[in-house]
Order: C-alpha cells, then sequence, then structure tokens
C-alpha cells in the first residue's frame, strides 16, 4: 500500500496532470463562451434566416408514449453550430499561431571573396603547411 501511495504521489506531482487539470477547468469557462456564441446569436440568426423554425414541437406518439423527436433534432443542429463554431475558432487559432511560430528566415552567407583574396588565402595555407 505504501508503493501504491507513493506512485500516486508521484503520478498527482507531474507537471501533466496538472497541465491537464487546469486545461479541463479552462475548457469548462470555454463551454460557456461557445454555447452563449451558439444560441444567443447564431441560433436566433438561423432562425431569421430559416423563418423561425423551432423542431421541440415535433412528437411522435406511439401507443401510450411520446416520442420527443423534435428535441433529438434541435439538439442534433445545436451540436452541429457548435461543432461548427468551435471548428472556426480552432482553425482562427491555428492561423495565428502557425504565423507567430513561422521560422525566421535563414541568414544569407556572405558573398564568395574575390579571386585575388582566394589566392593569397591559399599560398597562406600552404606556406603554413612547410613549417
Amino acid at each position: 500500500m505504501k508503493k501504491f501511495m507513493s506512485e500516486f504521489k508521484e503520478f498527482i506531482a507531474k507537471g501533466d496532470v496538472m497541465s491537464m487539470a487546469v486545461g479541463i477547468i479552462i475548457g469548462g469557462a470555454f463551454t460557456a463562451i461557445v454555447s452563449s456564441l451558439v444560441n444567443d446569436v447564431i441560433t436566433p440568426l438561423l432562425g431569421i434566416i430559416i423563418g423561425g423554425i423551432n423542431f421541440t414541437g415535433i412528437v411522435l406518439a406511439v401507443g401510450d408514449a411520446q416520442l420527443m423527436v423534435g428535441n433529438f433534432i434541435q439538439a442534433v443542429i445545436t451540436f452541429l453550430l457548435t461543432a461548427l463554431v468551435l471548428f472556426s475558432i480552432i482553425k482562427t487559432f491555428n492561423a495565428f499561431k502557425k504565423k507567430e511560430e513561422a521560422p525566421a528566415p535563414a541568414p544569407e552567407e556572405p558573398p564568395a571573396p574575390p579571386a585575388d583574396i582566394q589566392l593569397l588565402t591559399e599560398i597562406r595555407d600552404l606556406l603554413k603547411e612547410k613549417k
């Protein structure tokens, strides 16, 4: 049991777990932003465009049971809108990130020295070898 506890303590103390916890917390806050964007901005605009159609009223009666098909359709539409908004946000974020991470241009090689300098360098090197 002691070994288990020490392994657990090591696991919790690792940076990966802390990063994951921060990611989950930020993700929860980000969910509220995306949900508000979809529910308060995009869905009403879509409602104006398609004439205010609301699917939640579609109900199928099967015997004594009522199948709320409209709620399911509305949930699918909300999911697709949320996925579209998230895709757009992530695509934009990645584009900005790519611009920041663009590699710096490679430094240009200095121009080759003139022929007379090259010849003098060769003569110097030959004289060094003779010593």
